[in-house]
């Protein structure tokens, strides 16, 4: 296929991080989590492919949280090998595990991310985090200069900005207004990402039992 007609885009990744647009790193993943007050016993299942960087870039949430797991871990070679090789089967298994999963947390916001909340929506507003990327990085900076550290008062910062933001019900947010034409749909929350009230009852009756 030709590319010669795609764009090319000019992007200034301190201007994207700084607006939130930035996924987490694994680093900024474990200061989050223990500003949220998870326990170092925590058990956290990666649910990604090869990790950019390296293994080497999860030393630092390591630190804070050993019990790390992958599909790899869990499971055998055996269990694996119909998985292996095919990428989408084994998205597939991160999917369902981030489903069924007791705590949710996104550490971007790509389609995988949004279709995951999404279901854990339907399925009764499961506990689903989303990080306040623009928000934290302020704080992360700040820790990274030493004005402030990791302790109380940067907890406290961490829960009050995610207060709400932990999969509780809510309607779906609608187009911009005075957006027209395509642009508008862009402005609109995917109908994947959250379908309340559409495909959500509110009333008990309507409910199955």
């Amino acid at each position: 296929e030709s590319t010669s007609h795609w764009k090319i885009k000019s992007i200034n990744s301190t201007e994207q991080r700084v607006e939130g647009l930035c996924p987490l790193t694994p680093k900024e993943v474990g200061i989050f989590l223990k500003g949220l007050g998870y326990p170092e016993a925590t058990v956290i299942y990666i649910a990604a492919g090869e990790i950019y960087g390296g293994d080497d870039r999860l030393l630092e949430l390591k630190s804070r949280f050993p019990n790390l797991v992958f599909k790899e871990t869990l499971a055998g070679e055996e269990e694996l090998e119909g998985f292996t090789g095919h990428a989408t089967k084994t998205a597939a298994l991160d999917y369902i595990i981030s489903v069924e999963s007791d705590v949710f947390v996104p550490s971007h916001s790509g389609n995988m991310a949004r279709a995951v909340e999404g279901h854990r929506r339907f399925l009764g507003h499961r506990r689903t985090i989303t990080p306040d990327r623009k928000g934290l990085v302020k704080l992360f900076d700040k820790v990274e200069r030493g004005q402030m550290k990791e302790g109380e008062k940067f907890s406290n910062l961490v829960k009050s900005m995610h207060q709400d933001r932990q999969g509780a019900p809510r309607r779906r947010k609608g187009p911009a207004q005075g957006i027209k034409g395509r642009a508008r749909f862009r402005t609109e929350e995917a109908f994947y990402e959250n379908p309340y009230p559409e495909c959500i009852c509110s009333s008990k009756e309507h409910r199955e039992p």
